[in-house]
């Protein structure tokens, strides 16, 4: 005796394969039909796509060199950012040693 659980289970595998299959069908249909319409020839079509590689493939270049030029403009800031907070505290320590020996100074 099947439960009710397994009747269920059995249905969603078979209506999961039909779907599958459907979608296959579906699939060759709609390859059939674009290379039977197509607007261009296969030469054509394949000089298109090429053409359009090479404008991606530049583009990608273009971004890259761009985003490479941001990296070292923020690589440099940051250098700068850096020397400036070090001597903005080697000022610091001198000015402490500065006060810690007139202080010192005075108590002598």
């Amino acid at each position: 005796m099947e439960t009710t659980e397994t009747t269920e289970v059995r249905n969603m595998a078979e209506n999961g394969g039909s779907k599958v299959s459907y979608f296959l069908v579906g699939l060759g249909i709609g390859a059939l039909v674009g290379v039977l319409f197509a607007p261009s020839s296969g030469e054509e079509t394949r000089e298109y796509l090429s053409k359009r590689a090479d404008e991606g493939r530049e583009y990608a270049q273009r971004k890259a060199r761009e985003l490479r030029e941001r990296a070292d403009d923020l690589v440099e800031r940051g250098k700068q950012a850096a020397q400036q907070g070090k001597e903005s505290v080697a000022a610091a320590v001198e000015a402490g040693r500065d006060a810690y020996q007139r202080e010192k100074s005075k108590a002598v």
